[in-house]
């Protein structure tokens, strides 16, 4: 079955009949990864989210799998040794969706680092993480730093840290996982909210779902149900009735995406501000994105806003350490805000909240997991799937395997390694154009869908009449076309802000082809014209929430 919502109905009613071993409420990266691990241990599991996967905090991050340099300072030993060495483990899992990013860290003189605290900490780093010998820290010296990016601040400059992170696509990573998931057994289904929990005998056995694209419900039932719904958890726990002693406390983060026009940073920078935050700015896809803030959020966490405030701040941050660049609100041309799950810490700043994941396990049996970061997203599903397999072999008697996990290529990874990517990426480029595909044109799909990349290959003349007819770029309607059949794509919002990126880093894209992409999803779903009416204002509030900044922030009465 192809992992399409075309196939929705059918999926249903599969979920419906057969009662699973374990049902995980939540398809952002943690629900993904402990549905991937508990599906190769032999268990049937299967998947729901009550919005699109991904489509909370998993496609709102910094897009890093990174080791968290700067919980170093708070004396998160353990967590930056454990996600520092997942990191590489993500990468050779999946070559096509995360990818080295040699990151500088200039220290000013009266900054928050200094040649000695930079030297130790990178050096205390690459130990704990495991950093191999070619992407261990080097130390530069003022002009090596400024070599390394000019647009750096030179007032007090002393030099510069340089040392290896992984930039990611984080929804693409969490959609891979997921259809890695399902290609070997799983089954998910996206747009699925659970409305409630179902109960036998004071013990959880099921849930009740709101399809949101039918307004059905339906009822489900498993044997062990995991709550991974990151910054939701609490509704969860609350309709368990379990909501007890540790509580969610939810930070915003905001990233701002500038044209490498106006902004032509080349390098990667971690840098701190004047009030001793940290922010990334990161050069992707001809643009340059830079955050983050760490505030306080109580608000709708489905959608958070960006305030004029928020933005004032990454703009003042980017003036502050790139002062030649004199970046302006007109310059943003889109942006995003996530919404961070920790666990509450009193008396603690928002950048102070330590990211380390706990599992709550409450008398009817739900087991919630909550906080941790991307980078150990797997590592987190091993520690849920063993303890949901000690469950099942000391009430059962059924006994399942170890984690098999670490060396598991996700789907559009099976490239033979981070080594062989580069001359699996160009035999597919060959092939591309010999299909008839520009080299470009090849090599931005090849990159993209890794080993999936045949897939399109094989089905490029329907792709072609199709792009034809709607008038869309061939790489366009191929990556439309993909998405549909491929990763259960059900609106233009989850194709693209989610599949593609387009609508932060290509806006320009979204709006010239917005409309012809909708006329094929009309098409392919055979939608009503007040369907497509729906999904067309869908998308017009997306492009205006990422393109434009409120006022204040909303105040509750």
């Amino acid at each position: 079955m192809n992992f399409s919502n075309k196939n929705r109905s059918e999926l249903i009613t599969s979920l419906k009949k057969d009662k699973l071993d374990l049902l995980v409420i939540g398809g952002g990266i943690t629900g993904a990864g402990i549905t991937l691990d508990a599906t190769v241990r032999g268990m049937k599991t299967a998947v729901v989210e009550m919005q699109d996967f991904a489509a909370g905090t998993s496609s709102r991050s910094t897009k890093l799998v990174h080791g968290g340099l700067r919980y170093l300072k708070q004396f998160e030993i353990k967590m930056v040794a454990e996600v520092g060495k997942e990191r590489e483990i993500v990468y050779e899992n999946g070559p096509h969706v995360t990818t080295p990013q040699w990151m500088l860290l200039p220290f000013h003189k009266g900054g928050t680092f200094g040649s000695f605290s930079t030297n130790i900490g990178l050096r205390v780093y690459d130990f704990l993480a495991g950093v191999k010998k070619s992407e261990r820290r080097k130390m530069l010296s003022q002009q090596e730093t400024l070599t390394k990016e000019p647009l750096v601040k030179n007032e007090g400059l002393q030099g510069g840290g340089y040392y290896v992170e992984y930039r990611t696509d984080d929804a693409r990573l969490t959609i891979e996982v997921m259809k890695t998931a399902v290609e070997l057994g799983a089954k998910a289904l996206n747009y699925s909210k659970v409305e409630n929990l179902l109960y036998e005998n004071g013990k959880v056995v099921g849930v009740l779902i709101n399809d949101q694209l039918t307004g059905e419900k339906h009822e489900i039932y498993a044997d062990k149900i995991v709550n991974a719904t990151g910054p939701w958890v609490d509704k969860i726990r609350e309709i368990d009735n379990s909501k007890k002693g540790k509580a969610l406390q939810l930070t915003k983060g905001v990233h701002l995406v500038i044209d490498q026009s106006r902004f032509p940073l080349k390098q990667a920078v971690y840098f701190d501000t004047p009030d001793g935050r940290m922010v990334f700015a990161i050069p992707r896809e001809e643009k340059v994105y830079v955050g983050t803030t760490d505030t306080f959020f109580d608000e709708d966490a489905v959608s958070p806003n960006i305030t004029s405030s928020d933005r004032e701040y990454v703009l003042k941050s980017i003036n502050y350490m790139f002062p030649t660049v004199k970046v302006t609100e007109s310059d943003i041309e889109s942006s995003w805000a996530g919404v961070r799950p920790l666990i509450l810490e009193d008396g603690k700043d928002p950048s102070e909240i330590s990211r380390k994941d706990e599992i709550w396990e409450s008398e009817s049996g739900l087991i919630t997991i909550a906080g941790g970061k991307l980078t150990g997203y797997r590592k987190m599903a091993e520690t849920i799937v063993d303890l949901v397999a000690k469950k099942f072999e000391q009430e059962k008697n059924i006994k399942y395997t170890n984690c098999q996990t670490k060396h598991l290529p996700i789907s559009g990874g099976n490239v033979g390694g981070s080594k062989q990517f580069e001359s699996y990426v160009q035999k597919q480029i060959e092939k591309g154009q010999s299909l008839s595909l520009t080299q470009k044109e090849a090599e931005q799909l090849a990159t993209r869908y890794g080993s999936n990349v045949p897939t399109i290959f094989d089905n490029l003349d329907t792709i072609r009449k199709n792009a034809e007819q709607y008038g869309l770029p061939i790489v366009l309607m191929a990556k439309l076309q993909y998405a549909l059949d491929h990763e259960m794509t059900a609106t233009p919002v989850d194709f693209l802000y989610r599949r593609t990126g387009a609508l932060l880093f290509d806006i320009d894209t979204v709006r010239s082809y917005k409309d012809k992409v909708i006329d094929f999803m009309q098409a392919y779903f055979n939608w009503s014209d007040e369907t497509k009416q729906k999904m067309i204002s869908q998308l017009e509030y997306e492009i205006k929430h990422a393109t434009e900044a409120i006022d204040e922030p909303t105040v509750k009465a």
